[in-house]
């Protein structure tokens, strides 16, 4: 049986969905921390058990009968989370082990390392060093930067004309659908061992680019505005984004100044059978959704 993690979040649902096209349900568990979310897999017969990060126990019983079990990281805000979602990944390895899986899988990142500039590198990069002193076979999916979080910068700018941001570099913007189309692939065909090579669209855009496109779909112009970090820190304060949030866009900017999100590989076009959906397909469609 295969196991997913945080079934009732976007991509751990878009993978069980992609698991049904390949396997009976009844192979198929979910771990989630709210089972009545999860009521329509369960109709489905998906097999749905309680599981939460912070009660092992809990991990265990949600991790019985399972050959595979994939662990999509638990999110984190800034550094301040980053022990306490080590330590539930922590548990989950544990309880994976203990539920006598084979072989553990987990949603990494691409920009995985402890020295990023952004908080969630370091987390991921920290857990990628559990699953090797686990000692069980694993396989740690090198996700591109979700191309959901592009759409977040740009919102505002379809409105304004303005696309105010400090200083970047170059982003593989990838979608949710084609990483979770690629990890099921993953997981029925027992794919790729160890650190996987970058699962990444087949481009890398910066904001200049992003800000172009965007300009050529809706047919007017949108500017690219680059600021100071102190600027672009004061101006996201001002309008009342958490600091918290604030220190995690600012680490994204310093991250990707470095080039940690700029590399493409073809394994996931490789995996899906077919090209990733481009960083322009996502703009039409969502800004097709705002005008629409």
């Amino acid at each position: 049986m295969i196991i997913v993690t945080g079934a009732n979040g976007k991509l751990g649902r878009a993978v069980v969905e992609q698991l049904l096209k390949r396997m009976p349900a009844s192979q198929i568990g979910v771990s989630v921390r709210d089972p009545n979310q999860a009521r329509e897999l369960q109709d489905r017969g998906v097999r749905v058990r309680w599981g939460d990060f912070d009660e092992a126990e809990s991990l265990y019983q949600a991790f019985e009968g399972a050959s595979q079990v994939l662990i999509v990281s638990t999110g984190i805000m800034g550094e301040a989370g980053i022990p306490h979602g080590i330590r539930q990944h922590q548990a989950a390895i544990d309880a994976a082990k203990k539920a006598g899986a084979s072989r553990l899988l987990y949603t990494s990142h691409m920009g995985s390392t402890p020295t990023s500039h952004f908080a969630p590198m370091i987390h991921h990069a920290a857990t990628e060093e559990l699953l090797k002193a686990s000692g069980m076979p694993f396989t740690s999916l090198r996700n591109g930067y979700y191309a959901a979080a592009a759409l977040m910068l740009i919102g505002g700018a379809i409105k304004t004309g303005e696309l105010i941001a400090p200083e970047d570099g170059p982003v593989a913007w990838t979608v949710h659908s084609d990483l979770a189309e690629a990890t099921a692939v993953i997981l029925s065909e027992q794919k790729l061992d160890g650190i996987t090579p970058n699962l990444t669209a087949s481009e890398a855009i910066d904001m200049e680019g992003i800000a172009t496109i965007a300009s050529e779909i809706l047919g007017r112009t949108i500017r690219r505005i680059v600021v100071s970090d102190e600027d672009f820190r004061d101006r996201m304060l001002s309008q009342g984004v958490p600091e918290a949030s604030v220190n995690m866009r600012m680490g994204m900017f310093l991250a990707s100044r470095q080039g940690d999100f700029a590399q493409v590989n073809p394994t996931l076009a490789h995996l899906i059978g077919r090209p990733p959906v481009s960083i322009r397909e996502v703009l039409r469609e969502s800004i097709g959704r705002q005008l629409g």
